[in-house]
């Protein structure tokens, strides 16, 4: 009996991991879209498989290794139907800026694979920690209006980074200020390559023009042919034009990434800034292919998928991947349905390395680099930083803050900046929070906010208050100086009702100053009451003992009720806004 019991806890198990679940619920109706879509896929993934290897400071082939194990990674434990993961043009600068600096002077390509394998691996567990800890909110740590402002960094970091390959030249620069005064003074000294600059330039036109007139059309694969195809008609290669070269043959073995223990501080670092931009990145895309296909996005099951995608291309001498927009809308409009098609797309790749892998040997550099441009084009958000500055300027300060971080300080402090400045985002609003006084509006129902209407009545010796945010430490002052203020203007009130239906919490530090606060008050004559308590709140107030000061009877179901309680004991009647306050009126 606990054997068979054993045996469907293990089936059960087994047909839980979402690429078994897959094959078990796959239709058959879904093959030849599958396969289509498969290579259509192909022609998108291997050209930018290259392109963001170079730009991660790797050598090309890493990047179609790290094509094929992310895909199969992810099909096996990913759960999104669609989704597409591999290389990505915003972990590349990331990578870089890990991995580089470990780098031994020389360059040693083989010592920058084997620390980008280790990066991979690291951030594959520090997904599949995260997806046991269920950890998925932590995406949440980066506000929109900084990650626009981290990606428009991130945009003109690589935009100046590719400048040098696409003009045939380099420039040994180690910051964004650096390598752009590096790229001038090239240029001014006419180390351009025409030739280069023909390619790569090209290539960015004709890509953009492609997507724009003809989105059907695969336009990387098209540029990508044609640059292929000059290479052979004008000799690009004799006439001082860098090609990709013979790609190596079959492959890549299972290999432990051997790298110092003393590299394992620094590249820790960039794992996590790259497992948080990862996964705010595969959220965000799961969640908007989901909303298309009927799906449910499973946060935590998603960083599970995208740490098996990173361990499988980490352990095959890949790097660091995520989920990418692009290519799963690519798989989307040729008719994906399910992750049969990134296998597809995984076996053509593996299939070109065994059988053809001079395929791409006259490729021009240029060529990558405008790949590379053209990915980092989208990456910039210019429409949405001006919408922040029409709708709320302190955010796009925000934003414009996380971008000099990224341009002036580098990626990975970029990103530390980024999640710095959003969480203190969220601490500025909760220490400042809106609050205001309210007054009775005609034909209007309730109390309003006297700022939206200035004609708003009051009551005499009564001041409507409302706080718009739980009262904690971070903030108790703050709501202690403002209802001080309201108690000490003329004419001076005898009730404050604090309209607390925002108030979702009160911790032990705004307990001991609301206990202050209301003997302060007692002392001039004031009370302080608070109408529209949650229930979770009023209990806590009376676990605190704050009864103990404030009058029991001074917490009204409703402001209304507040409202009704002090008119019927001091007899006060609305007066207009500016009236004579210490005489009543109707």
């Amino acid at each position: 009996m606990t054997t068979t019991n054993d045996g469907r806890q293990a089936a059960s198990w087994w047909r839980a991991v979402p690429g078994i679940r897959a094959v078990t619920t796959y239709r058959r109706a879904w093959l030849p879209k599958d396969l289509v879509a498969g290579v259509v896929l192909t022609t998108l993934l291997v050209p930018q498989g290259m392109a963001y290897a170079e730009l991660a400071g790797l050598p090309p082939i890493t990047g179609l290794y790290t094509t094929i194990l992310c895909l199969l990674g992810y099909a096996v434990c990913g759960p999104s139907r669609i989704l597409v993961l591999g290389p990505d043009s915003s972990l590349g600068p990331m990578i870089a800026a890990s991995v580089l600096p470990l780098v031994a002077a020389d360059g040693d390509p083989d010592r920058a694979v084997a620390l980008a394998s280790m990066l991979a691996v690291m951030v594959a567990a520090i997904m599949i920690l995260a997806s046991v800890a269920k950890l998925g909110f932590v995406a949440d740590l980066i506000s929109k209006p900084t990650m626009i402002g981290y990606m428009n960094g991130l945009a003109l970091t690589i935009l100046i980074g590719q400048l040098p390959k696409l003009l045939g030249f380099s420039v040994d620069a180690d910051h964004l200020v650096e390598e752009a005064a590096g790229v001038v003074e090239k240029i001014a000294d006419g180390a351009v390559v025409p030739a280069a600059a023909a390619v790569g330039c090209g290539g960015i036109a004709l890509i953009l023009v492609l997507q724009r007139l003809l989105p059907k059309i695969p336009a990387v694969l098209v540029m990508v042919v044609l640059a292929i195809a000059a290479t052979a008609a004008f000799d690009l290669g004799g006439r001082g034009v860098h090609l990709v070269g013979q790609l190596p043959e079959g492959f890549p073995p299972f290999t432990l990434p051997d790298v110092r223990l003393s590299d394992l501080a620094p590249l820790s670092v960039g794992a996590l800034g790259i497992a948080l931009v990862s996964l705010a990145d595969t959220i965000s895309n799961a969640s908007a292919f989901a909303a298309r296909t009927g799906q449910e996005v499973r946060g935590n099951q998603e960083m599970a998928g995208v740490g098996a995608a990173n361990l499988a291309a980490g352990l095959f001498q890949g790097f660091p991947v995520s989920a990418s927009g692009s290519r799963t809308a690519v798989a989307e409009r040729t008719g994906a349905r399910s992750q049969l098609t990134g296998v597809v797309g995984a076996a053509l790749i593996a299939l070109m390395l065994l059988v053809a892998p001079g395929l791409f040997r006259d490729l021009p550099q240029p060529a990558l680099a405008a790949v590379v441009v053209t990915a980092s084009l989208s990456l910039a958000d210019i429409p949405g930083t001006v919408r922040l500055w029409r709708q709320r300027r302190a955010e796009c300060l925000l934003s414009l803050a996380a971008f000099a971080g990224v341009a002036l300080l580098g990626v990975l402090e970029g990103i530390a900046i980024a999640v710095a400045l959003s969480v203190l985002n969220v601490f500025r609003r909760a220490w400042w929070p809106y609050n205001t006084v309210l007054g009775r509006v005609k034909g209007l129902e309730g109390y309003h906010d006297v700022r939206s209407h200035p004609g708003a009545e009051r009551l005499p010796g009564l001041v409507l208050h409302r706080w718009d945010a739980p009262l904690i430490f971070a903030n108790a002052k703050t709501f202690r100086d403002e209802i001080l203020r309201l108690a000490r203007t003329e004419p001076r009130p005898t009730w404050i009702v604090v309209a607390a239906e925002p108030v979702t919490d009160v911790d032990t530090t705004a307990s001991d100053v609301l206990e202050e606060l209301d003997a302060t008050l007692n002392a001039e004559g004031v009370h302080l009451v608070f109408a529209e308590l949650k229930d979770p709140v009023r209990r806590k107030i009376e676990r605190y003992e704050l009864t103990r000061t404030i009058d029991p009877e001074h917490f009204f179901p409703t402001v209304e009720a507040a409202v009704a309680a002090f008119r019927q004991r001091t007899g006060a009647r609305w007066q207009p806004a500016g009236g004579d306050a210490t005489r009543p009126g109707e």
